[in-house]
């Protein structure tokens, strides 16, 4: 996977994110690749759902497997904004997803290096994780996004 590719599967799920972030969805998006080729998208639905698996990951996952007819994403890469929580990365486990590339790391819940590394434990899967892919704008979407959110619930 060259960097260009890296880069240009990244700004995808960026799109998805500012799609989230526009209905009022925490900005997290993520497209799933496989042969090259983007097969899934998702972005949080949680709010509107009212779903608290609601998350960009399993709406790419769920879509992934649609596609391919299996949940055995085998040969299949994720891109997401954010780093996955530890819903996520179980998920992306059982799903038996190639590789996990993300974006903003997440300190308070990221469970792929940021907390913990839920992929290191023993598992009957093994999942190659890269962060800090469009690190910057990744983090960027976030900080905006809940810093406006905010200034709309702080009284003045």
């Amino acid at each position: 996977m060259s960097q260009d590719e890296q880069l240009f599967f990244m700004n995808e799920a960026l799109k998805l994110a500012e799609k989230a972030a526009e209905l009022g969805e925490a900005p997290a998006g993520a497209v799933i690749v496989y042969n090259g080729e983007i097969i899934a998208r998702g972005y949080n639905t949680r709010e509107k759902d009212q779903v608290a698996t609601g998350h960009a990951e399993i709406m790419a996952i769920r879509e992934a497997s649609k596609v391919l007819g299996s949940w055995r994403l085998i040969d299949c890469d994720l891109y997401v904004t954010l780093e996955p929580c530890l819903m996520c990365a179980g998920a992306i486990i059982q799903a038996r997803l190639k590789r996990v590339f993300f974006g903003a790391f997440d300190p308070k819940s990221g469970m792929a290096g940021s907390v913990a590394n839920v992929f290191l434990l023993p598992a009957n899967h093994h999942v190659e994780v890269t962060g800090g892919i469009l690190e910057e704008p990744c983090g960027d979407i976030l900080r905006s996004f809940f810093s406006e959110r905010r200034k709309k619930t702080t009284p003045e």
